[in-house]
């Protein structure tokens, strides 16, 4: 083989190998969550502190199937999981489970009674807290895909959830989505 075939067939190898690597899904509890300790003020802290723009938690169960799907099919992507490391703080807590856990007001309690005391009742619930610890998006249920899981991220970066509508009242998330997809059908 002479050298120029040689170099494009290098090239051509580390392009299509790096191509696998960006499309195979990955485990989100080692590239998606953080590994948590259980005490949310830290988690704050540390999001503060590597400059993130919240606190992302997902409330999820074990038997929860909507979980698993979001877990396997939106959770697992490489894109997703990048732009979620660089702006949030991303934690799983167990709404079943009865690991101890620091609340945001520095409150000893459960995985579980967390989760009730913020009236998670179905799962999966996503939801966005500022870097003070407020609540300020929440989504019950999976995500229809990675796009709309995006969407939803969007909606917290650019402070959508602040805006009113034309009556006043604040956009919802579900206006949100309506308003994206008429501007893709659009493009």
């Amino acid at each position: 083989m002479n050298t120029k075939f040689r170099i494009f067939f290098l090239l051509a190898l580390v392009f299509f190998i790096n191509s696998l690597s960006a499309s195979t899904p990955r485990d989100p509890y080692q590239y998606f969550f953080e590994q948590s300790l259980g005490d949310l003020k830290e988690e704050l802290e540390i999001a503060k502190s590597e400059g993130k723009k919240g606190l992302f938690v997902f409330f999820e169960m074990d038997e929860c199937p909507f979980c698993h799907r979001m877990k396997k099919t939106v959770l697992n992507q490489s894109e997703i999981q990048d732009f979620f490391k660089q702006n949030f703080h991303s934690i799983a807590i167990d709404i079943e489970g009865d690991l101890e856990v620091v609340d945001f007001e520095g409150k000893h309690t459960t995985q579980k009674a967390f989760a009730s005391e913020n009236r998670v009742r179905a799962t999966p619930v996503m939801a966005f807290y500022d870097l003070e610890g407020t609540p300020v998006v929440r989504f019950t249920g999976a995500a229809s895909g990675a796009e709309e899981f995006m969407w939803l991220a969007e909606y917290y970066l650019d402070g959508v959830y602040k805006t009113k509508d034309e009556s006043g009242r604040e956009v919802s998330f579900g206006k949100y989505k309506r308003f994206k997809k008429q501007q893709k059908s659009v493009n």
